[in-house]
Order: structure tokens, then sequence, then C-alpha cells
């Protein structure tokens, strides 16, 4: 291993223990988080209110030395709110830009599902091709560009489920649950005096973070490995309960999450295990269950876990 890439990974570990000194417990959330950011993802956070979503983003982008942007979603929001607007100036007789709070490095779009369909798609642009149209002006958006949403459950009253189109793009949806009865008491240990996102420094440059993703795009991913990513989502197409399967942006997105797990294990090179574990939270929420199936409970992950039983695992061949 060279001196580089363990310098990297010491950059890496710092990331994840500065996030933990204020997300007490929350280990899974916190290495996925991270996967996706050097993996330039996106990631969704669903659950229900109070459990930390919103700190978790805000700890992370401090930790980050990049500019930070919250966009605080609500019914009443425009899609102009998000990208940002060309106003008139009567001094130069011409129309200036004024940039909405997508054109940030670390975007937090704080619960997402609050707001309109027309304003929710106003994220797609950005998030899949990093730039925004305005005006029929094409303005790139920065790097790195990392967008972290949150959405309470569908099931709460003034939601609006997000079309699949918006859905797809995000490289990985999460739950952060409930903490366990310790954990919550060293929670409350922790923010008696002060909360601890206060005394948060950030561990990495924005330079250092272009890098680590670079890095991480280069890991080593075998043939067999990708014929098994893409048997995997082939099978989503196929399987009974599934009305509509995974496209071939998951496989992608499966790839690269598998990359960037590789690369914070200290490894250049992909392993089925890293596929087998990142499947989940990659490709549940890409695909669509049958009625039949979501009258028996079934639920997406149990779909892509019973597909993930039936697919056999490439093995290396001796020579």
């Amino acid at each position: 291993m060279s001196q580089q890439t363990y310098l990297a990974h010491g950059k890496v570990h710092e990331l994840f223990a500065n996030i933990q000194s204020v997300m007490i417990g929350k280990e899974e959330v916190t290495t996925l988080s991270i996967v996706a950011l050097l993996a330039k993802g996106h990631v969704l956070l669903e659950d229900v209110p109070g459990v930390g979503k919103t700190m978790l983003v805000r700890t992370l982008s401090k930790s980050v030395d990049c500019e930070f942007r919250r966009i605080q979603f609500t019914p009443d929001l425009l899609p102009s709110d998000v990208t940002g607007v060309s106003i008139y100036n009567p001094k130069t007789l011409e129309f200036e830009f004024r940039p909405g709070p997508l054109l940030g490095n670390i975007v937090l779009a704080d619960e997402i599902n609050r707001t309109s369909p027309k304003t929710q798609s106003s994220l797609l642009e950005g998030m899949e091709e990093s730039h925004v149209t305005v005006d029929g002006n094409t303005i790139e958006l920065k790097r790195p560009f990392f967008v972290m949403a949150t959405q309470n459950p569908i099931e709460y009253e003034g939601t609006y489920p997000l079309p699949e189109a918006q859905l797809d793009r995000f490289l990985l949806k999460l739950n952060m649950g409930y903490p366990s009865a310790a954990e919550e008491m060293q929670m409350l240990d922790l923010i008696s005096n002060d909360h601890p996102i206060n005394r948060v420094q950030a561990v990495m440059t924005k330079e250092e973070l272009i890098e680590l993703q670079n890095q991480a795009a280069e890991v080593y991913v075998d043939p067999n490995i990708q014929r098994y990513i893409v048997n995997i989502v082939s099978e989503t197409r196929r399987h009974p309960s599934a009305y509509l399967g995974v496209s071939p942006r998951g496989s992608i997105a499966l790839m690269k999450a598998a990359k960037a797990y590789a690369f914070i294990q200290d490894r250049d090179f992909v392993l089925p295990d890293d596929v087998k574990y990142l499947a989940p939270f990659v490709l549940s929420h890409r695909l669509i269950l049958n009625s039949e199936a979501k009258f028996e409970g079934m639920t997406s992950s149990d779909l892509v876990n019973d597909i993930l039983q039936k697919v056999s695992i490439p093995v290396r061949k001796e020579k």
C-alpha cells in the first residue's frame, strides 16, 4: 500500500471519528454516508422526526471545509428558490443571476417530501448532470457536489411521495432508526452542557475530498464482480414480486458504491461481499413492488435480499 493511499485513509478515519463525536451509535449510517460522498453520489435519509437526520448532515458539512447550503422544503417553495433566479438590475439595465442554495458544495435538502413534485424535480438536473439551467443558461455546479436529503415517512401528514425519477438519483437510501437506551443515555450526557456539534472542526479540505473521490474511482472491479452486479440487477426485472425492476443506472450506482466502500476498507479491489452488503441500500428504492407483494407485506429490501440468496457469488478460481 502506497504512502499516499495510507494518508488518504487517515483522512477518512478522521472524518468518521468527527461525525461519531456527535452521532452516537450511528456507525453504519455514518460509514455509508461517507461511501456516498466518496462515490460522488447522493443520500436520502428517511425516518421519523427527531432521530438525527439533519444533525448528521450538519456534522458532515462542518467536518469538510466546503460551502454548505441548506434548503428547507415547504409546500410553497418554488423551483427558482432552489436553483436561483435572474433579477433585473435597473442600474446596469441587465439581468443578474442570483444563485440558489443548490449551488453549494454540500447541500442539505431538508424534508424534501414536504414540497410539491414540481419543486422536487428542480433537484434532478443538478444531482444527475452537475449543472442547472436557469432562463436558458446552463450553470455548472461547484466541485465537489453532494446532496443529502431528509424525508419523513409518507404516512405522515403533509408529505408528498418522491417521484421514481427523483428516487433513482440517490445513490443510497438510509434509515436512522431509534437509539438504544444506553445510546440515548450517552446522548443526554453529551449535550447536558453544550451541544457537541459546536465543537466540530473541519478535518478535510475541498481539495483533499476531491482527491479522495478520484482515488476511490480507481479501485479495481474484476469482470466477475461486474457480472455479479449485472446478475443481481437483472433478477430485479424478472422477480415475480417486482412491478418495475432496477434500471442500468442502478448497476452503475452499485459498482460506484462498492468501489468507495472497498476504498475506505483499505483495499484497492472490490470483493463480492462489498456488493452483497451494499445492494439493499443501493437498489431497494429503485424498484417497485407489484400490488400482490405489497398486500402480502413484502418490502423492497425483502425482495433484494431474496435475490441475493439466489444469485451465485463469484468464486476466484485457482490457477
